[in-house]
């Protein structure tokens, strides 16, 4: 919660380098030649050339991978999508060409201080080295030149994008569009309710299974035996003394001291966004605010009614203990100088006006022997933990290379944990790890009887034996019956809802849209959602968007069908509730900037459209249709 009281530069600070930290991972597959791979000089290698800089294979694949964070792309849509990515990469790189070609230029002051706005950028030099080198896998000056080309291209936006203009009319408009609010009574046919209702025979799913053995192949699947070595567990076994417990507590005495802190709660009547003469409204609500809670009202009710801060709001505007450091002046001054149970005066802040109240207070003091000795003893453990578990996973190895199977009894020796894993597929989670990727892809490499090195899962050491392959092979009933009856319900469910589907359009047809006697004769019921916006939820049905026509529409027009979520939705608008136009001024600037974002968009695509096409007439760009199509055949092989 404390992000709303910390100095406000700090957060921008922070939130600038998060920015930032983003923009240099995303420009790294398209801006710097050979980002993240090798450079690439074979001609067959290269998808397309700016100028004299490449587009290669390898950046491409690394941001395909990056997009799809490492699934699949789907067979149905690979000549969409990898052409997309390669036409994405060339138009961002020609962006960045095109600025420096127009006279754009950043000076090394200016990239000076684009890094050392980086949450990191302050690093001594030998640890910024190896933050980046870690973290982009790239060298300092491929990081700094790809923050350099960033700015290019982000000066050309900008002078493209300057004099975006929004008139009053569209304001009104799209306050009017995003306020408006109907009601909506409408039949819902749903094959879920469908489904529970269906209690399908033995007999019947052996027969679909017969008849559709195909649907159902037993991939192959892998068992193992596993011993683990947790860290947290091998932690506990470690004895540590009362006398080394005393004497680590006599000698951090400064580590256990607790500042003064507080226990406090507060209301916030926000200002930020507020025009000077709003403030004075806000004000007096403060004021009357205070005023209930002199005369004994619930302290946690009102904040939880009217406090706008979204961090403590819900709970009754508790910000839990407090100490000095952790908010802006004006509120510690004030919370540190009351009582407990007292309740402050009207406290104003750079976020607006906020009434405190106290709830305890706890002086500065050294924590008693007994309160820190869990952390001692985790201290203490903590400097041999490591050694520990390393030499227990490495007799654990050992031991089961002499004597394969006999992982059981060597776990129960060593006083470590024994796992059992059976018919492993890739993506199952493996008992005690979890979905731990890099033991799973080790389960799916490994031939039968080979034992694994020691390998580290989070805050375990595992050493992993792979006991039997268990290959392919078309399914029994016995072993894929449960499938077997989703499937069938599931069918069963979305035929009978097609048929439903298909009733209720003949019926309202037939009755001239009459909601109540189809759903009556269709065995339905007719539902209602209450008012709700396009941007709100729709009881009962989903995102108020979804039903656009209901908006567009003249009252008592049938919408439908549409379906929403497997579901399928027949209705009309009930009511219609107009947005409160006094309330237009408060989200004039939000909408504004709404819409200039969406004007900018359009924009930046036709400059960039215009861009590449320009480089593409003059030569600037050359596409290896090539080398495209060799690689769009490999992952359509794939």
């Amino acid at each position: 919660m404390f992000d709303l009281f910390r100095s406000r530069a700090k957060a921008v600070r922070i939130l600038l380098g998060a920015m930032l930290t983003l923009v240099a991972l995303s420009m790294l597959v398209y801006l710097i030649p050979g980002a993240g791979a090798p450079t690439v000089d074979r001609s067959d290698q290269i998808v397309a050339e700016i100028g004299k800089q490449p587009v290669t294979v390898p950046e491409v694949e690394l941001q395909i991978r990056t997009a799809l964070q490492n699934e699949k792309v789907p067979q149905e849509l690979v000549d969409i999508y990898i052409p997309q990515i390669i036409d994405q990469s060339i138009a961002e790189r020609a962006m960045a060409y095109e600025a420096q070609r127009l006279g754009f230029q950043v000076s090394d002051q200016d990239l000076a201080n684009l890094v050392r706005s980086l949450q990191f950028g302050n690093l001594p030099p030998d640890q910024y080295r190896n933050y980046v080198e870690q973290q982009f896998n790239m060298t300092v000056g491929d990081f700094e030149n790809n923050l350099r080309l960033r700015a290019y291209l982000e000066d050309l936006q900008t002078i493209a994008l300057e004099g975006v203009v929004v008139t009053p009319v569209e304001v009104e408009a799209a306050y009017r569009q995003q306020n408006e609010k109907i009601k909506f009574e409408y039949i819902l046919v749903d094959p879920s309710k469908m489904s529970g209702e269906l209690k399908p025979t033995d007999a019947e799913l052996k027969t679909y299974f017969e008849s559709n053995r195909a649907m159902f192949p037993m991939v192959e699947t892998r068992d193992a035996q596993l011993i683990v070595v947790d860290q947290a567990k091998v932690a506990e076994t470690i004895p540590i003394p009362d006398s080394q417990v005393q004497s680590y507590y006599n000698s951090h005495r400064d580590q256990f001291q607790t500042p003064e802190r507080v226990h406090a709660r507060h209301i916030l009547l926000s200002t930020a966004g507020k025009s000077e003469a709003e403030k004075p409204q806000i004000k007096a609500k403060a004021d009357d605010l205070l005023k209930q809670l002199r005369a004994g009202a619930d302290f946690g009710k009102l904040a939880e009614k009217n406090s706008e801060d979204p961090g403590s709001a819900s709970k009754g505007g508790d910000l839990g203990w407090v100490v000095r450091g952790q908010m802006v002046k004006e509120f510690e001054d004030a919370t540190f100088a009351l009582k407990p149970k007292e309740i402050s005066n009207v406290i104003t802040t750079q976020y607006g006006f906020h009434i405190i109240q106290v709830l305890e207070k706890e002086a500065a003091h050294l924590r008693t022997l007994e309160e820190v000795k869990p952390e001692i003893l985790a201290a203490l453990r903590s400097q041999t933990v490591f050694d520990r578990m390393q030499t227990l996973a490495d007799q654990a190895r050992a031991e089961l290379v002499k004597a394969p199977q006999n992982g059981q009894q060597i776990a129960d020796k060593l006083g470590v944990q024994f796992v059992r894993v059976t018919n492993f597929k890739p993506g199952n989670p493996i008992p005690e790890l979890g979905t731990d990727a890099q033991t799973g892809n080790m389960l799916g490499s490994m031939t039968k009887g080979e034992i694994s090195q020691i390998q580290q899962a989070g805050n375990k050491l595992v050493i992993v034996e792979l006991t039997s392959i268990n290959p392919p092979h078309p399914g029994e009933f016995s072993e894929v019956a449960v499938q077997v009856r989703s499937n069938y319900v599931a069918q069963r469910a979305s035929a009978a809802a097609a048929e439903k589907v298909k009733k209720v359009t003949e019926l309202l047809k037939s009755n001239g849209g009459d909601l109540a006697a189809t759903a009556k004769s269709a065995g339905l019921g007719v539902q209602t959602a209450d008012f709700f916006s396009r941007s709100g939820a729709a009881e009962g049905i989903g995102p108020g968007q979804v039903l656009k026509d209901a908006f567009e529409k003249p009252d008592g027009t049938l919408i439908g069908p549409v379906l929403i979520a497997g579901q399928t939705i027949f209705g009309k608008v009930l009511a219609r509730q107009p947005p409160d136009m006094s309330k237009l001024a408060e989200q004039r600037d939000s909408i504004v900037t709404q819409i200039k974002a969406q004007k900018a968009q359009g924009r930046q695509s036709l400059l960039q459209d215009s861009v590449v096409t320009s480089l593409i007439q003059q030569g600037k760009i050359k596409k290896h249709q090539d080398v495209i199509n060799r690689l769009i055949a490999r992952y359509r092989s794939s």
